[in-house]
């Protein structure tokens, strides 16, 4: 029996979802045929072939903090299984690394599988977890939900404080900002790190991003986040107009709800 373009029909079992979840499974031509006959869903995506690690990494962001998903890279939208060569196979898997652990806040452990075609090229089978640490975020800040077989973009104050109800384990002064280094005011900083700290300010760019970094002030790319922002940019109001920092003095070591002896506003 033959499918539509002469491809043997798959032939696919009632649990063949459950099959391929499992990680110490391997795959072959039958199961690929068998998922894309199924079509595009909430947790299944066809790719004909990957050529923008950014664009992939918000693709791996919307499963991430939806419930993970897999990724059939060498399928494209129509459901023709085309497969990969092999000089593409090994261009796509070092793309999926660079995405994974550079392009996606926190960093994700996703896998991956080779599954060879009768026809010699190879569909790549990515795996993308259901995340540990809600919400991901793309190198932009843009935090990126699976809808159906869409994406999109949780703008809205009631999705962000809902994702981070849920989590529990992500501030938002930790979301990453496009401000770099020369918008620090490294006159307040220096004097921070003198009374906090009893250090001196780092002589090179390097180790004062090293430094910012490991003080939960700045991303990895060397630009501050929203804390470091708020707390040490010299013009916050310019970079972040909608935030503001807000102290409050409470009577000795309890914080009430309603009795406070001071606060102000800062920024």
């Amino acid at each position: 029996m033959h499918s539509e373009g002469g491809s043997p029909a798959p032939r696919c079992g009632t649990n063949l979802r459950i099959v391929l979840h499992k990680t110490d499974f391997s795959l072959n031509e039958n199961d690929i045929r068998c998922e894309v006959a199924l079509g595009e869903d909430s947790s299944r995506q066809f790719k004909e072939d990957i050529r923008n690690a950014e664009s992939l990494a918000a693709e791996m962001v919307a499963f991430a903090n939806a419930s993970g998903g897999i990724i059939y890279i060498g399928v494209a939208d129509d459901g023709s299984v085309k497969g990969l060569d092999f000089a593409d196979v090994s261009r796509v898997h070092q793309l999926i690394g660079h995405a994974a652990s550079q392009l996606v806040g926190s960093p994700l452990t996703v896998r991956t599988e080779n599954v060879p075609l009768d026809t010699g090229r190879v569909v790549i089978v990515l795996t993308v977890p259901n995340g540990l640490d809600k919400p991901y975020f793309d190198k932009n800040g843009v935090i990126w939900f699976k809808t159906g077989t869409d994406k999109r973009r949780i703008n809205s104050k009631e999705e962000l404080r809902r994702l981070f109800q849920i989590t529990g384990q992500f501030f938002s002064d930790e979301l990453p900002t496009k401000a770099s280094l020369d918008a620090l005011d490294r006159l307040r900083f220096r004097d921070f790190l003198k009374k906090t700290y009893q250090i001196d300010m780092p002589e090179t760019r390097l180790n004062l991003s090293r430094l910012l970094e490991n003080l939960n002030l700045a991303m990895h790319d060397g630009c501050l986040n929203l804390a470091g922002v708020l707390l040490f940019a010299e013009h916050p109001e310019w970079l972040a107009p909608q935030f503001i920092v807000k102290a409050i003095r409470y009577p000795a070591n309890t914080i009430h709800a309603t009795r406070y002896i001071d606060t102000e506003d800062f920024c």
